[in-house]
């Protein structure tokens, strides 16, 4: 149950079994104190420590001990939970949370749905009408609403009124993005189920169960089976790293695929479908934590893109971020450690179609020797895969959970540690007048805007904060014109804020200082980040912020022109015990005079929550 998981490897060699019994004698006591003690401490970790990144006892409290469950099952915790067995994970979730299971909640496998819809619409054509589709509303990944297809302008975004709410069940967060395509309306969730619903009334047509968490926003396109039956499928990726087609008209699997085999692999990318191909990347956040772990063999994860053949799954291509590891030293206890390592990509790929090429932003390294394509843009050909070019921003950024700023003799550390500025947002493509350009934040608290045609050579930057490791800068959004960023900058005295800057030039249009917090005082959980993805529309620009609050600003000058707190408990259509809290790494969508959220990012720097807020105007 750490997010460091400092002991993973004393407790795979001892085992539950035979751990003494702590003072209280009691044993969900002495699991927690094995297994969790070290990391969810009563107070919150100094930084650079093995366990800066999690959550503390009282934050765990406010999870239900479902949640606590699912994420030992299904979510990051997920390598911890494997020497738990199923009687333990359910006691020491029972006992870190305070409150008890119902036994229902943790069923095997989909439940009857709660509220089915009566009338089976077939799938309309993801291609034509109003959609959103995917994570960045295209292949480009502007995250652009066009008037036509929003149907929803600024000066409407007031009226907006709460028309629905669907819970998840047995998670803490809610961290999937919704697609809207064909008509229907796509979501998934950490407890590893994905649901296609009714987009007016929230009714569920079908549910489909995963093999892992699913963090990622489902894209819809055609496929041919080898059968010859056609239809619309649905892609997503796992936290195990597995890809999925499923039938988005029945919720029948098509093909699955695991895309890499290393047990730190997961997919928290969308994955990006084009002219019959599905671009997945993968990250090994699992690794990163590990790093500073004397018994652990770090480290040997390797960021990746692959393109699976959209009908049938097979593997067209992979192509690696990171060199081959190798075997370095020895640490003090004979243990041999290894790299290269790292280069996750976090985000969703974008496509330039005109170019043939995708685009996929890196993430640092694990572990020395320092990578030439961590921290950047690498431009991939799209039918080979080959690396056509690549633009580094921040060399040498080498980064592992727990490692102090020089390690010359722990070789599980890398021997200088970067600031881990690592990207966690797409590329977009975006076009500026005569030209293209590839613009994208950095958790440097940077943007970029690079040039396509000159191997990446960076146009502009804009420094719109002062950077930090911990939060991501999830993605801007762009409307041909102004780009627009919000600012997380967590590990800063001055998280939060939005700006507006200039396409062609890169130049500051306005500057918005963070709104009043919606959860009272800064705290561990509540704050003014705002470094979730920004979705535009003409005339205004959606941020879903750290302390729960929904904003729309208006395009020309930053005023607030609606907010919505969404952390409150709700009434479900599906009858699932909801609430709202923090929402960071997924961002709303506006499509049909609708627009739809996800709330909840409970952890170290947000509150938990579990809820998808539709909302419309009367």
């Amino acid at each position: 149950m750490k997010n460091s998981f400092a002991t993973i490897a004393v407790v795979v060699m001892t085992g539950f079994s035979s751990v003494a019994l702590t003072a209280q004698g009691t044993e969900e006591d002495t699991l927690f104190q094995t297994f969790c003690a070290a990391c969810h401490g009563a107070t919150p970790a100094a930084a650079g420590s093995p366990n800066e990144r999690a959550p503390t006892r009282d934050t765990l409290k406010t999870f239900s001990a479902e949640a606590v469950v699912n994420a030992l099952t299904n979510g990051k915790m997920q390598p911890q939970g494997t020497v738990l067995s199923e009687a333990q994970k359910r006691l020491v979730s029972e006992y870190v949370t305070g409150k008890r299971i119902d036994p229902k909640a943790l069923a095997a496998g989909v439940q009857p749905l709660v509220n089915p819809c009566t009338v089976a619409t077939p799938m309309g054509d993801p291609a034509r009408g109003a959609s959103w589709n995917g994570y960045g509303n295209g292949v480009a990944g502007t995250r652009f609403q066009p008037a036509a297809a929003a149907r929803l302008t600024a000066a409407d975004l007031p009226r907006l009124k709460l028309k629905w709410a669907f819970g998840y069940a047995s998670v803490s967060s809610a961290r999937a993005q919704p697609s809207y395509a064909g008509g229907r309306l796509f979501v998934a969730s950490e407890n590893s189920e994905v649901h296609a619903l009714d987009p007016k009334t929230g009714c569920t047509y079908w549910t489909f169960k995963a093999a892992a968490g699913v963090r990622t926003a489902v894209s819809v396109g055609p496929y041919k089976a080898a059968n010859g039956k056609r239809g619309y499928a649905a892609y997503f990726g796992d936290g195990r790293a597995n890809a999925y087609a499923v039938d988005a008209q029945t919720g029948t699997l098509i093909w699955t695929r695991k895309v890499d085999d290393h047990t730190a692999a997961a997919i928290t990318g969308s994955p990006t479908l084009h002219d019959g191909r599905l671009f997945v990347p993968v990250q090994g956040l699992n690794e990163e934590g590990r790093g500073s772990t004397n018994g652990y063999p770090c480290c040997s994860f390797r960021g990746s893109l692959s393109a699976l053949d959209a009908n049938t799954g097979a593997v067209l291509w992979k192509t690696y971020t990171i060199d081959e590891p190798k075997p370095r030293a020895k640490n003090k206890d004979g243990v041999q450690m290894y790299g290269p390592a790292g280069g996750s990509i976090w985000s969703s790929p974008s496509v330039d179609a005109k170019r043939h090429l995708v685009y996929a932003a890196t993430g640092n390294a694990y572990a020395d020797p320092a990578q030439k394509m961590t921290n950047g843009v690498v431009a991939f050909d799209e039918r080979t895969g080959a690396v056509k070019w690549f633009k580094q921003i921040i060399p040498a950024d080498n980064w592992a959970m727990g490692c102090p700023a020089k390690s010359a003799d722990n070789p599980a550390c890398p021997e200088t540690l970067g600031p881990d500025f690592d990207f966690s947002a797409t590329p977009a493509v975006v076009n500026v007048g005569h030209r293209d350009l590839i613009i994208l934040p950095q958790k440097s608290a940077i943007a970029y805007a690079l040039d396509p045609d000159q191997l990446g050579a960076i146009v502009w930057q804009y420094k719109f904060g002062e950077g930090s490791g911990l939060g991501g800068q999830w993605g801007g959004a762009y409307d041909g014109t102004q780009a627009y960023f919000g600012l997380a900058d967590f590990l800063t005295p001055n998280p939060g804020g939005m700006n507006a800057v200039r396409l062609s030039d890169g130049k500051l249009v306005w500057h918005m200082p963070p709104q009043p917090l919606l959860c009272g005082e800064k705290r561990q959980g509540c704050g003014p980040g705002q470094g979730g993805p920004l979705t535009v529309i003409p005339g205004a620009v959606l941020n879903s912020g750290l302390d729960g609050g929904l904003r729309a600003y208006s395009t020309r000058d930053g005023t607030v022109l609606w907010l919505f707190n969404t952390a409150k408990d709700y009434t479900t259509v599906n009858g699932v015990k909801a609430k709202g809290g923090s929402m960071d790494g997924n961002g709303p969508i506006v499509v049909n005079g609708m627009v739809y959220v996800n709330s909840g990012y409970g952890g170290l720097i947000g509150t938990a929550g579990n809820v998808l807020l539709a909302f419309g105007v009367d």
